[in-house]
């Protein structure tokens, strides 16, 4: 048996095991970099924009002024969500883009 940094493991398991290590601390450094990354979604032709960031959290909203009708509050609301959940989805979408190119497409549950 090979004797290393996993004692009792052998020496092929034992890369295997560093390899993981590896692709974890990388997948790690990818994952705080994607947190920092923004995305941006807009509704209603731009009239509401949202913009996202790989933490899933909300940075800006912007809305157009022609897009605020008193007499309409709900379109403005649903502009509002539609932008806000696309945002979203641009961001998990992101994620999983590039954390794929260090996994190799391999699916590992509760990664992000």
């Amino acid at each position: 048996m090979a004797k290393g940094k996993f004692p009792g493991i052998p020496g092929n398991m034992n890369n295997m095991l560093k390899q993981v290590q590896k692709m974890q601390k990388q997948m790690e450094e990818l994952q705080e970099e994607l947190y920092q990354k923004e995305v941006e979604a807009s509704a209603g032709g731009g009239a509401v924009e949202v913009k996202v960031n790989g933490r899933k959290e909300v940075l800006s909203v912007t809305i157009r002024p022609e897009a605020v009708d008193p007499d309409d509050v709900e379109m403005l609301q649903d502009l509002i969500v539609a932008a806000t959940n696309e945002a979203l989805r641009k961001a998990d979408e992101m994620m999983t883009r590039e954390m794929s190119k260090i996994t190799g497409g391999m699916n590992i549950p509760g990664l992000f």
